[in-house]
């Protein structure tokens, strides 16, 4: 019996506890810790606040979230999958501009879109003046158009932002699609007409709910949009009431709930790919034919595509530069832009730095301990992009100002002077928060570069004497290269474009492009922030390209 039982406790597996192992550990507690500070942050008294905000609060910003949810979704869906049939399945002329144009909104943050259309669709703004202008009146009280700040003008901006989600899925999903799968469906009598209920969208819906789950997550991570647009949401309520009501434990309460929409979106996502399995046996599967187009099939197909971009980029890109312009020769560049700029770059930068340092950490241990252990390490690490920045903002300040706390008595038993706010006050616990939300982004990128290097490389590597350390550096670093450098552009863009998690988080006296922004549209000085947001847009188009150059290798 001993011996048996010294064989079982051999056969158990071991984890090699090295720098790789330790630093995963320690990105998947860091990861983890917002969450459980949250769960212990609302079991505290809200001095009976907690009960007007059920009665009087809640209900409506829950039922507010969950519409703007479901519109902002089918929105998305629709654009998003007929643009992606529309540049696969037809030949016509454009359509090569269209199949990188339609990802440009991916440039374009949610709270800028609202900012835009705010003074685009403005009664005295531009487009409004033109139809009264050819409608023959000359006032407002005559003709104006319905305001755009409410929940159909919330549904149309995230909508019109987020559709590229689901048009990178669905068209990727599309693509793969072999041609015999199509030509079978036509020799059993499907229609041209019917492949794409029939046969294309079944097999793509999986893809589809991935990139719609993305889309709501970044609808629930909106904090300016929506209020910019006068609809109050669930992550609106948390934002007021952690800074206008003071309330940390009830906006942790309120944090609590959208963590389980969070889930039950993450489940539901899960749920579509359920049993959704296809593949092709044929070894070199063609594409499906595009059907060509011509005369007015293709102006209509072309128009079609190019809607979206129009609503979603075009239209609030042209009037950031004409307002930019405007600005510029007004008054030049301000001080607190320059400023805003220097702080957001080099924050973004420090962030990312560190970001691609632990994220491939995190990978390569995950390629190191092929093991359960690992891949677990790894989901947990990647947890924080599934997380509202408001929502975690929450989580980090109550861990972040109980070290500040400690290291502030520490200094003051020591010199006898009073302790700042060293983590809160340096930005340091911004860069945690930026580590937090955009980790997945690093893991997800650089384990797709190493995933590329053949473990046989590892193993000739190590044959010949060199350690795990040397065999990154020798080849793994240089081999994933580009997949470092594409990750790092899109961790930087992110951290950039961050609002909820730099309005809550930053340092006094600190604003980023984001938050200048969100502070000038707030007290309605539009002009001010429109070079805040065209800097935002032009920096945003950076990785715009990257994924544009990345899907043609699809073709």
């Amino acid at each position: 019996m001993a011996d048996i039982a010294q064989g079982r406790l051999k056969r158990r597996p071991k984890i090699d506890i090295s720098l790789w192992a330790a630093v995963a550990f320690a990105a998947a507690a860091l990861a983890l810790v917002p969450i459980l500070a949250i769960a212990a942050t609302a079991v505290a008294d809200t001095g009976g606040l907690w009960r007007h905000i059920i009665q009087f609060v809640l209900p409506q910003a829950t039922w507010n979230t969950l519409v703007l949810l479901a519109g902002a979704g089918l929105i998305s869906t629709l654009v998003g999958t007929g643009a992606a049939w529309i540049v696969t399945a037809y030949d016509f002329r454009g359509r090569h501009f269209l199949d990188w144009a339609l990802l440009l909104p991916l440039a374009v943050p949610t709270y800028i879109m609202a900012y835009a259309y705010l003074d685009i669709l403005n009664p005295l703004g531009p487009v409004q003046g033109v139809l009264r202008w050819v409608l023959g009146y000359s006032s407002p009280r005559q003709f104006r158009l319905p305001d755009i700040r409410t929940m159909w003008g919330a549904v149309m901006v995230f909508g019109f932002v987020l559709y590229p989600y689901v048009y990178l899925t669905a068209r990727a999903m599309f693509l793969t699609q072999a041609a015999n799968v199509t030509e079978v469906a036509r020799m059993l009598g499907v229609p041209r007409s019917g492949i794409f209920w029939r046969v294309a969208l079944p097999l793509a819906r999986p893809a589809i709910a991935v990139g719609v789950s993305l889309a709501l997550m970044e609808v629930l991570n909106d904090v300016g949009a929506s209020q910019f647009l006068g609809v109050r949401t669930l992550t609106a309520t948390i934002y007021t009431t952690w800074i206008v009501r003071t309330d940390l434990a009830g906006a942790a309460q309120i944090a609590i709930g959208m963590l389980v929409i969070v889930l039950a979106l993450l489940m539901l996502e899960r749920g579509a790919r359920r049993n959704q399995r296809f593949a092709s046996t044929a070894q070199n599967a063609r594409q499906m034919q595009r059907k060509p187009l011509r005369g007015p099939a293709a102006c209509v197909a072309f128009a079609l595509g190019a809607a979206p971009i129009v609503i979603g980029f075009a239209g609030p890109a042209l009037y950031l530069i004409v307002a930019a312009i405007r600005r510029l020769e007004f008054a030049g560049l301000s001080v607190s832009l320059l400023r805003a700029t220097v702080n957001t770059v080099s924050v973004s930068a420090i962030a990312t730095i560190a970001i691609l340092c632990i994220g491939f950490a995190v990978a390569y241990a995950a390629r190191l301990y092929a093991t359960s252990w690992a891949g677990a390490t790894m989901r947990l690490a990647s947890l924080g992009y599934a997380v509202p920045g408001t929502v975690l903002a929450i989580g980090i300040l109550v861990p972040v100002a109980a070290v500040d706390r400690t290291l502030g008595s520490i200094w003051h038993a020591w010199t006898g002077l009073p302790g700042g706010l060293l983590l809160l006050g340096s930005g340091a616990a911004l860069v945690y928060a930026y580590a937090a939300r955009f980790l997945a982004i690093s893991i997800g990128g650089i384990e797709a570069g190493l995933s590329r290097i053949p473990l046989a490389y590892d193993h000739a590597s190590r044959t010949m004497g060199q350690s795990a350390s040397g065999t990154l550096l020798r080849i793994h670093l240089p081999l994933s290269r580009s997949a470092v450098i594409a990750a790092g552009l899109l961790v930087f863009v992110d951290c950039m474009k961050e609002l909820p998690a730099t309005l809550l988080l930053r340092p006094l006296n600190f604003e980023s492009l984001a938050t200048l922004l969100y502070g000038e549209a707030a007290r309605g000085t539009y002009e001010d922030a429109a070079l805040a947001a065209l800097m935002i847009v032009a920096i945003g188009i950076l990785p715009v390209i990257l994924l544009a150059r990345t899907s043609r290798s699809f073709q």
